[in-house]
């Protein structure tokens, strides 16, 4: 056998040596990988009820632990209706609720929205009035650190808080990312529907607040049960879909 035969032979199998030990790896941390990004959206789903401390770090087991003892997750069909997993439509959206002493503390919203590179993930909280906004988070996005990258920044998610998504009439109005500062010599039957935006990313506020509300509109026929005060907590809370979502058909 010639040396340069010897040679491509050892390179052979030195590439199907890698190839495989590679592919094993990988698919060795594809499971990490999905542990790690459901514990991240758990994470998220509680912060948007101010459930975790801001600046602590919780292991997965805490967070898992949290996200079981107080979220829960439905489906709400086109009648405002809260259903269990196994009776949704497929039409029905997902609905989490946040139970404090098996009460209804409040509700959050899936959002998924444009974003000026890509779609931006996160959760929109409503406190048990629905209209009132609990709380925001961004889970995954594409934005431009230091841009559009700021909306999962706690100064941008507090921004929300206490905010109104309809007016004093009972109207639903959404809420508006404002270009910059909202202006503060506007009414405050205005401000109180608009959140700051962020510098150099007007199209991302655009586009956030255009998504938004068409998300909260779909969410309305359940909202107005909630402003109605006509939502009771399942008589089975442990009929929700409160598997983990990884699990879950979507």
């Amino acid at each position: 056998m010639s040396s340069n035969i010897r040679t491509l032979l050892i390179a052979t199998l030195l590439g199907v040596v890698c190839t495989v030990l590679l592919t094993g790896v990988s698919a060795g941390l594809q499971e990490r990988q999905a542990r790690n990004a459901l514990i991240d959206r758990y994470s998220n789903l509680l912060r948007s009820v101010n459930l975790l401390d801001e600046g602590r770090d919780y292991r997965g087991s805490e967070i898992e632990a949290l996200y079981q003892e107080n979220i829960h997750r439905y489906w709400v069909n086109n009648q405002g209706e809260l259903v269990p997993e196994s009776m949704r439509g497929e039409s029905d959206v997902p609905l989490y609720l946040y139970l404090r002493d098996n009460r209804i503390a409040s509700y959050i919203v899936p959002i998924n929205s444009r974003g000026l590179w890509g779609r931006i993930h996160g959760y929109l909280a409503i406190e048990k009035d629905g209209s009132t906004i609990a709380g925001f988070t961004v889970y995954k996005h594409v934005e431009t650190p230091g841009l559009g990258g700021e909306i999962e920044k706690e100064w941008f998610r507090k921004n929300w808080v206490g905010k109104k998504i309809v007016d004093v009439a009972g109207n639903f109005v959404s809420i508006t990312i404002a270009k910059g500062s909202v202006p503060p010599d506007l009414p405050a039957t205005r401000r109180s529907h608009m959140v700051d935006g962020i510098s150099g990313a007007t199209m991302t506020g655009r586009f956030m607040t255009d998504d938004i509300r068409s998300i909260l509109q779909n969410y309305e026929p359940v909202s107005i049960r909630f402003r109605g005060n006509r939502v009771a907590v399942p008589s089975d809370p442990t009929g929700s879909d409160n598997k983990k979502e990884g699990e879950a058909k979507r």
